[in-house]
């Protein structure tokens, strides 16, 4: 009911479609700003460097189905960030970082150089570079026209387009990969979920046009491969761009039952099963969906120290039980830099519930990719953090996170996704297709 009342709100009070920029401001894409809106030039103090293109070619070491090298692996650590010398950074810190830092004294942040590596194909600059006079939000600033690939809005005016630019960021064209992911209680215990998954992305392929979207991002898929007691049930997820419009489409296969149900609702404060309760449908890549619940605020932008170029925990064969250490992720196996981040901040709208009634992102401006998110309850306190810890995929090129982390505060655990150490490296020129990710091909894999 109430979201039907925000919806019907939504309609009645849309804005005229905005917010495209004049071609001068878009010509900045090729002066002062990188294709994708950051800023060419490093800072005055010479900490962060100018933008040189990111890596966006293979590193010589590397071969195809390689756990990608560290192009950085001989780096040395600049300084150590930890609970007795934090006042000293905690400007540069995200409040979330801060406060694991304050009530954990054995975790620390090794600081390194900052390589602004982050690159993607050309074909998305020159699509992003249309899009900065193309590109509009439309029904209330929950959907976006005018736009196929690339970033919508490499040069926001608003909380609500740089959100935008995060989930409508390439990714690749399509993706098979095997990942696990854990809930670690407080007193270090955890139970590893091993996922298949697919994802074919509509958004972005090349060759794409507006048209041809049919008002959809992408199709997701995973089965669970184990524990064996679970091992054979599945989902898709037939994700939408406007999801007022029409909301994303699930099914899931129930290995006992042997059949397909569609699923009601997955999406805001829907609890993700497997997370013990720490992580809701939309906190999945740092946030997806719809962001109608919220009131969006573009902050600004600010020097930050942000994982980043996370290479050394992607590496092949680090027994999972290494990366998984009781209270937080091990921290001799991160990686923080000093990178310029948007700011934007998530209010939660009257009428709607969630368990983050406000939530800060901070955004890369080389990629869009939400790196650290800081989580309020209603009251207005501090209660968790999340932190995407990216890598250049430099055989795509593309920049993404290879884990992602969620903190309970209160509870004194943690959720990890994404852990491939064990597994085959993410294959980005799988034979998919639309066709995979039906309830009819649930059902046929199910059998």
């Amino acid at each position: 009911m109430l979201r039907s009342i925000g919806v019907l709100l939504l309609t009645v009070c849309a804005f005229s479609a905005q917010a495209k920029v004049d071609p001068v401001q878009a010509n900045r894409l090729n002066g002062d700003l990188t294709p994708l809106g950051g800023e060419r030039k490093g800072n005055a103090a010479g900490t962060i460097p100018d933008w040189d293109g990111g890596l966006a070619q293979p590193i010589p070491s590397y071969k195809p189905g390689m756990h990608h090298p560290d192009p950085y692996a001989n780096e040395s650590v600049q300084y150590t960030v930890n609970s007795k010398n934090l006042a000293q950074y905690q400007a540069q810190l995200p409040l979330g970082l801060k406060t694991l830092l304050e009530t954990n004294p054995d975790y620390y942040l090794r600081v390194f150089p900052t390589h602004r590596s982050a690159a993607a194909p050309q074909r998305i600059y020159d699509s992003t570079r249309y899009n900065a006079t193309n590109a509009e939000l439309i029904s209330g600033g929950n959907g976006v026209q005018g736009a196929a690939a690339g970033i919508p809005f490499p040069i926001p005016q608003s909380g609500q387009e740089a959100i935008w630019n995060h989930v409508m960021r390439y990714r690749g064209e399509q993706i098979h990969f095997v990942t696990n992911q854990a809930a670690v209680l407080s007193n270090g215990a955890y139970n590893l979920l091993k996922l298949d998954r697919d994802i074919y992305f509509r958004y972005g392929r090349e060759g794409i046009t507006p048209g041809e979207l049919d008002n959809t991002l992408f199709f997701y898929k995973y089965s669970v491969v184990a524990p064996a007691k679970l091992s054979g049930s599945a989902l898709v997820v037939q994700e939408t761009l406007d999801q007022v419009l029409s909301i994303r489409k699930a099914w899931r296969f129930n290995r006992g039952e042997r059949r397909v149900r569609r699923l009601p609702m997955l999406a805001f404060d829907t609890l993700q099963p497997d997370t013990n309760g720490m992580a809701t449908a939309d906190m999945v890549d740092s946030y997806n969906g719809a962001p109608d619940r919220y009131d969006w605020k573009l902050v600004g932008k600010k020097e930050m120290l942000v994982p980043y170029n996370s290479y050394a925990v992607h590496q092949k064969g680090i027994p999972y039980e290494t990366i998984l250490q009781a209270k937080s992720i091990n921290p001799e196996l991160l990686r923080y830099e000093l990178h310029r981040v948007w700011v934007v901040e998530a209010s939660l709208r009257k009428g709607f519930s969630h368990p983050y009634a406000k939530r800060r992102f901070y955004l890369d401006e080389d990629s869009w990719q939400i790196l650290a998110v800081d989580l309020y309850d209603k009251d207005d306190n501090l209660v968790g953090l999340q932190e995407s810890h990216p890598i250049s995929y430099y055989d795509v090129p593309m920049f993404g996170s290879t884990l992602e982390t969620i903190y309970d505060f209160a509870g004194k655990r943690y959720f990890a996704d994404g852990l491939d150490n064990n597994e085959m490296m993410y294959d980005f020129n799988a034979k998919l297709g639309p066709g995979d990710f039906t309830p009819q091909a649930l059902r046929r894999e199910g059998n």
